[in-house]
């Protein structure tokens, strides 16, 4: 049993409370209130904010070891320098990267994330080692495209196999996208989802050139062309979703399907930037991802937190639009009784949080991945006093430095 004592403020994008304390019993959410019992282990709170684990909804965990690689380069340039190293990665290298990106993650308050991948099994093994959430897609592509032994949608099914049932880890199917996978190949994942009661993790709607090329080949737009080959679902995760037309954003709502905005992403890249204002109006939920580490260069979700708001408010010339508290919903959970304990503790004694006059306002456009000093996921410690318990920090910096060495040789 844990008791949070005394913060000064509970976080969540629906209320604030004060004068609360939370006892985490196992896994669990057990109280939040006038908490008195008896605990093992007690953090005194003060002088701090308790919020939920944040959620990154889209990366590619193991391209930390790319950070820096290939920027300020044109979108199909850098593609092609990425691919040129990734030929190159073994199962070990994704491990090691995954491990980097899990370190990195707790340290700027992500308690759980969703990947699409190679060598997925390396990830799964990261996330059980670091003791974070991991939502995992093995990448399926056409044969005739991908570097990986045997069949895609075969491997995909395995690795479900291998790691369903599991507490920290949930396996998703992961079509990369509609111009890397043929309809019969997305309508085999959609069957696979379907037989395992899992979720699917694609790519959609990223750049003008996709959109241009599906209505060269199919005489529809991605979304519509989705929508006819009967591929659309309520368990699907769509990423990017920057250029969608009114119509489109009706068919997703629709669908049910959840969409992952990936703001500096695509603003690195000049891909555009997504409708999310438009998106969040219509009903479609909208979530944060950083995307990988060689398009973004770090996985710090308060960073796309700010920068979700401050770009919807610039392109809508409407400074209302996406105020704090919904730009920090996209981004974290709940904390209620019964619920997830996946927490974080917020350092509010610093030189830019203060004053503090609202403080959903200086989370979102104020607070950085540093302020974060405590970090519970599944009911367990992973960091307290920035200091991370599960990992072996140099020992990381270490191995992925001469991993990322040996591969850009």
């Amino acid at each position: 049993m844990i008791l949070i004592k005394n913060p000064d403020f509970i976080v969540t994008p629906k209320q604030v409370l004060r004068n609360k304390n939370i006892i985490i019993e196992e896994n669990k959410i057990s109280k939040i209130g006038k908490a008195t019992d008896k605990s093992d282990y007690v953090i005194d709170a003060k002088g701090f904010a308790v919020l939920p684990g944040l959620v990154n909804s889209h990366t590619h965990l193991a391209m930390t070891l790319f950070r820096g690689y290939a920027d300020d380069m044109e979108l199909m340039q850098f593609l092609q320098k990425i691919w040129k190293i990734e030929a190159k990665l073994t199962e070990k290298d994704c491990y090691i990267g995954s491990l980097l990106g899990c370190l990195e993650m707790i340290k700027s308050g992500t308690t759980c994330f969703d990947d699409m991948y190679f060598y997925m099994d390396a990830t799964a093994r990261a996330c059980e080692k670091s003791g974070i959430r991991g939502n995992l897609a093995w990448a399926i592509l056409d044969k005739e495209i991908t570097t990986q032994p045997g069949d895609p949608v075969g491997n995909c099914e395995q690795f479900i196999k291998r790691w369903s049932n599991h507490e920290l880890v949930k396996p998703l199917a992961g079509p990369h996208a509609i111009y890397t996978c043929s309809t019969e190949n997305l309508l085999r994942t959609k069957e696979l989802a379907e037989k395992y009661k899992c979720g699917i993790h694609i790519h959609l709607s990223e750049t003008q050139k996709e959109v241009k090329d599906c209505l060269k080949k199919n005489k529809l737009r991605p979304v519509e062309y989705l929508k006819k080959i009967g591929f659309l679902g309520k368990n699907i995760l769509a990423a990017h979703c920057v250029w969608l037309d009114k119509k489109e954003i009706k068919i997703l709502a629709s669908s049910g399907i959840q969409a992952a905005h990936c703001p500096t992403s695509n603003l690195k890249l000049a891909s555009g930037i997504a409708p999310v204002a438009e998106m969040l109006k219509a009903g479609i939920k909208v979530g944060l991802g950083t995307d990988g580490c060689a398009s973004n260069n770090n996985l710090d979700l308060f960073e796309e937190i700010k920068l979700l708001a401050l770009i919807q408010k610039q392109i809508t010339s409407n400074p209302i639009v996406l105020p704090a508290r919904q730009a920090i919903s996209c981004a974290a959970g709940q904390i209620t009784e019964g619920a997830q304990a996946d927490l974080i503790l917020i350092n509010l004694k610093k030189p830019h949080l203060t004053p503090l006059h609202n403080i959903i306002s200086n989370l979102v456009y104020s607070a950085g991945g540093q302020d974060v000093d405590t970090v519970i996921c599944n009911g367990k410690i992973l960091m307290q006093g920035r200091k991370v318990l599960t990992l072996n920090e140099q020992e990381i910096l270490k191995k992925a430095k001469r991993a990322a060495e040996r591969l850009v040789k």
